[in-house]
């Protein structure tokens, strides 16, 4: 097939490697170097998308990551489907193959575009809020209605064939933009020695200079970006990241980049392979070179494909050897505009007409386009175009000198092509990432990047020069700068010769009048993608809407993918007007990362499949494995849950597990538990403050059970806490709780008390924990160390530096079960060769093995709580009956005092913690039975509190369970009832939850 739009001649194509592509079903060629959409205005295609809200065609506006429309769904195959891909930004390769986000039955014929055309003036502004909210029982219709309609593209049904990676980056520069001012500076910085990651968006760096004939030095500017990106590359200081977007600046110079390793290439990347990368970086100075976006003007039917942005025009002729039609009209309200038309003429093209808004434009574009004899319309506007597929002609007229009106009569032009240029935007996002807020400044016409705390500069179109010569010069000393506070001396960098080009002053013009009031005229565009005009913009402003931010809202100008890089400012410039304002009183909307769309596959990375959720194993899961336990998920660990020997039941192991412990030693694998090396100065006094009982006094030697709670008094976590040295620490956590306690310990210091010396560190992962208990764990334990394990010398809740197995070892006199228990914690090297040995002598003593729901049961004998299963962040430590573990006359408060002494938390009718006994002992209630006084009273019944914990306890022979009662501390002894359902009531007596050892003589023996 024919590229009727092909140039001859011409672009920096490579025209020896054709290429195919297939748009909705149909092959088209193109060549290799073009972008999808350069190769679909190279062959004629004028429609490539229907508008959000009016389902209106729409064609190519611009030609790169400004572009609203041509926002296509990309893959050959169901896992290879992408949505939302810019044509503009995706490089053709071949047997790619697109097709149209939306339009039904196809996107040149839409039904939904009939509907748009008819019922267009019944859906304003805020449509959607007036019209779906009654009857209130469609809503699941409307919004099934809704959903279809809207969106753009649609997510694979299958897993993504290709991997993703991300990684960590530090550098003393960063340079945003490959333009000249970027490519001023980072030839700067690497001459200098500095470490420098030089990003840009386009698959080459150049930037502007890739789509002009300018020259520097006499000879065609890309040679000189060609010998500058040769010289980078050579450096092994920095690293050059082309087709790499900066999507998000932070706070603390750290920046996410978005590269796109192998979109270019194929579907599917190549084996071994990242499809894309994620580079998150640490940046000492930033420099954002990142240029500007040419803003269209806003006219009646501006959208009808073949409507483009005027630099657009130039750059696909330029750079990619298209020109996108045959007769072309230019509006323009500046002296840049008017290289289109140059470059349109120069191409072979007709050019009908330049339409200067301006009454007298001079400059050296205005002077080239009279010398080559282009008719020029001066002190007039293209008021409206006429077509409805394609642009079929224009009208035009005077306007006033101001732009406010029309003042003369229309006439009527025949053209397929309009570009228009209404002045430049700075790319600001990114300095809006961190909360900057830009500046509006008159001269430039547009928002300048504002104060800022980040070690940033700017160089280039972003401060409104747009000169080559000036962003080089701008670039330079951006670089000299950076390469300055990073602690370099500068290498000297001599810049190219630059054309200058004199400029006549351009005309600060938005929105062009028509005949008509804006509420009457055809529909003028301000947000392609959202399809918001600057009709339904004074709409809301009428409406009340006077903040930028509501109006922005209201209409949805600036929600799309695009985020309004072409129509925010002249939407703030339409809403200005309606207000009576200027722009700088109506402000701007901030801009938020990201800049572009990111996949999820980049971001995620590597962290998917198996690495989504890693599973944490002990040094002894393999022998766990090899004995056929069956093992439960506690946070991301496997934990043993049980060990069943052949033909046991459950319960049938659980129960001989239990009674081995009780009657003889058992031993858990307690590796799992949340380990915190807590140093400093400030250590002790920053455990008092975090839990609720007091520290200041624990000897070194001795540990201490503790609750923590949040800032409104409910308890989170608990654990024990020894003490190491007088300022050295080592919490445990739960397992489930370690990462969260970690991360509150964190917030607590960072933001709370940043003045106190205090550090933490994870070390759950340094250490094996190999819990012994019962009667005979003192024996086992006198058979593999010196240490003298008398009660007298080895008190309950202390702790000693011996070894154990031949191995150093901390054995902390910690119990979970009641019974004497040793928590034995050596280096995870070393716990599967202690493990062997305390089996080897343990033989004698019948060593069991047990999991997570023996721990649990035999916890629950003692009536000990497990966080997250006895407390869900609705009760504090007196519901608990753990009044005891909090210590009032603490010099300094801790979290959660005052929480707990909100008045709702005083109630006597609180539920509170009470041990269950059912009235048929065999009978073992379910967790989560909710409990009433009366099973006689009619439904819904008052419920009185519910079971967090219940079990059949072997060493007891009957069940028991734990769980809320309403004031069930004063209750002991009245029977509560719990309805099933299968419809049983079981009665049970509320009793202590220490079902065995109320003394506590056993783990003290």
């Amino acid at each position: 097939m024919t590229q009727k739009n092909r140039l001859q001649s011409g672009g920096r194509i490579d025209r020896s490697k054709p290429l195919t592509f297939t748009y909705n079903g149909k092959k088209f060629n193109g060549f290799l170097g073009d972008t999808l959409a350069s190769a679909m205005l190279a062959n004629g295609i004028d429609i490539v998308g229907r508008s959000f809200k009016y389902s209106r065609p729409r064609g190519i506006v611009a030609a790169g990551a400004e572009e609203p429309n041509a926002v296509l769904q990309l893959g050959a195959t169901e896992a290879t489907q992408v949505p939302n891909v810019r044509a503009t930004q995706q490089e053709l390769f071949n047997g790619l193959v697109s097709s149209s986000t939306n339009g039904w039955p196809s996107v040149e014929t839409d039904l939904m575009g009939t509907i748009g055309k008819m019922g267009g003036s019944m859906m304003p502004p805020g449509f959607y809020y007036k019209t779906f909210m009654y009857p209130k029982s469609l809503w699941d219709t409307y919004e099934s209605m809704i959903r279809k309609a809207a969106g753009l593209g649609r997510s694979p049904l299958e897993s993504d064939p290709d991997t993703y990676d991300k990684i960590n980056q530090h550098c003393d520069v960063l340079v945003v933009g490959g333009g000249p001012a970027g490519l001023s500076t980072a030839l700067t910085a690497a001459r200098s020695g500095a470490r420098v990651i030089f990003a840009d968006e386009q698959n080459e760096f150049g930037g502007s200079l890739l789509s002009s004939k300018e020259t520097l030095n006499g000879a065609p500017a890309s040679e000189w970006v060609n010998a500058v990106v040769e010289e980078l590359r050579g450096y092994d200081n920095v690293m050059l990241l082309p087709r790499s977007t900066v999507n998000g600046y932070h706070d603390h110079n750290f920046l996410t980049i978005h590269e796109r390793c192998t979109d270019h290439i194929a579907d599917i990347a190549p084996a071994g392979q990242a499809r894309q990368r994620l580079h998150r970086v640490r940046a000492k100075w930033v420099v954002l070179a990142t240029g500007a976006h040419e803003r269209p003007l806003v006219f009646a039917n501006n959208d009808v494909p073949g409507c483009m942005v005027a630099n657009a025009v130039s750059t696909y002729i330029n750079r990619y050897g298209v020109a996108p039609g045959n007769e072309l009209v230019l509006m323009t309200t500046n002296d840049s505009g008017y290289q289109a038309a140059l470059d349109w003429h120069d191409a072979g093209r007709k050019v009908v007409a330049i339409v200067d808004t301006r009454q007298n434009p001079k400059g050296d574009r205005v002077e080239a386009a009279r010398q080559r004899g282009l008719n020029l319309i001066t002190g007039s506007a293209v008021i409206e175009v006429q077509g409805s597929k394609r642009v079929s002609g224009v009208s035009v007229a005077p306007i006033s000198a101001d732009g406010n009106k029309v003042t003369g009569s229309v006439s009527k032009l025949s053209a397929d092509t309009v570009a228009s240029s209404g002045g430049w935007s700075p790319v600001i996002h990114l300095s809006c990432h961190t909360g900057s807020r830009p500046v509006w400044n008159d001269d430039v016409v547009g928002f300048l990047p504002g104060p800022t705390v980040q070690k940033q500069l700017t160089a280039g179109a972003i401060n409104g020069s747009y000169s080559t010569s000036t962003a080089l010069f701008e670039g330079l000393n951006a670089g000299l700068k950076a390469v300055a506070e990073v602690g370099l001396s500068a290498s000297e960098v001599m810049l190219p010769k630059a054309e200058e080009v004199n400029e006549g002053t351009p005309m600060t013009l938005f929105h062009i009048p028509h005949l008509k009031p804006t509420s009457q005229a055809p529909k003028q565009f301000v947000d392609y993608q959202t399809d918001v005009t600057a009709a339904g913009i004074e709409v809301a402003c009428r409406e009340g809407y006077e903040s930028i931010e509501h109006v922005k809202r209201y209409t949805a100008m600036g929600f799309g993918t695009d985020q309004g890089k072409l129509g925010n400012i002249n939407g703030m410039a339409v809403a200005a007007k309606a207000l009576n304002k200027t722009i700088p009183e109506t402000g701007t909307t901030i801009f938020r990362p990201n800049y572009t769309p990111v996949s999820f596959g980049a971001i995620a990375g590597r962290d998917c499949g198996a690495l989504f959720d890693p599973e944490r194993y002990s040094a002894m899961h393999k022998w766990h494995v090899a004995r056929g336990a069956k093992f439960e998920d506690v946070g991301q660990w496997k934990r043993p849950w049980y060990f069943p020997k052949p033909g046991e039941s459950m319960q049938e192991a659980l129960n001989r597990e239990c009674l081995a412990t009780r009657e003889s030693v058992g031993i858990l694998d307690a590796s799992t538990l949340g380990k915190i090396d807590i140093q400093g100065k400030d250590a002790r006094e920053f455990l008092g403050r975090v839990y609720t009982n007091a520290w200041a006094k624990l000897a070194v030697g001795k540990c201490r059970y503790g609750l923590m709670c949040g800032e409104d008094g409910m308890v989170f976590d608990d654990g024990v806490t020894s003490c190491l040295g007088e300022n050295h620490f080592l919490m445990t956590t739960t397992t489930g709780g370690a990462a969260r306690v970690l991360e509150w310990l964190e917030l607590y210091h960072q933001t709370e008390w940043p003045e106190m010396e205090v550090y933490f560190n994870t070390v759950t992962d340094h250490w094996s924990t190999l819990t012994i208990s019962g009667p005979n764990s003192r024996k086992l334990l006198a058979e593999l160390t010196d240490c003298d394990l008398s009660n007298e010398n080895f008190a309950f809740m202390d702790w000693k530096q011996t070894t154990v197995a031949g191995v150093p070892a901390r054995v902390f006199r910690i119990s979970f079960t009641g019974e004497c228990s040793y928590e034995i914690n050596v280096q995870a090297n070393y716990g599967m060769h202690v493990w062997d040995k305390l089996f080897e002598h343990g033989e004698k003593f019948n060593l069991t093995p047990y999991g997570t729901e023996t721990m649990h049961i035999l916890r629950a004998e003692k009536g000990f709580i497990i966080a997250g299963q006895d407390t869900d962040g609705s009760v504090h430590p007196f519901d608990l009956g753990m009044g005891w573990c909090v210590a009032q006359k603490k010099p300094f408060s801790y979290i959660g005092k005052r929480g707990m002494a909100r008045e709702d938390c005083v109630r006597e009718d609180r539920k509170q913690l009470v041990g269950l006994k059912t009235t048929d002992p065999k009978v073992v209630l379910p967790e989560g039975a909710q409990g009433v006084l009366d099973p006689k009273a009619p439904i819904p019944m008052p419920m009185v509190g519910h079971i967090t914990s219940s079990y059949w306890s072997a060493n007891l022979d009957r069940s028991i369970a734990m769980g809320f009662v309403k004031g069930g501390l004063n209750k002991m002894g009245e029977k509560v009832f719990y309805p099933l359902a299968d419809g049983t009531v079981v009665e049970a007596e509320i009793c202590s939850p220490i079902f065995l050892d109320p003394k506590g003589e056993r783990q003290n023996v």
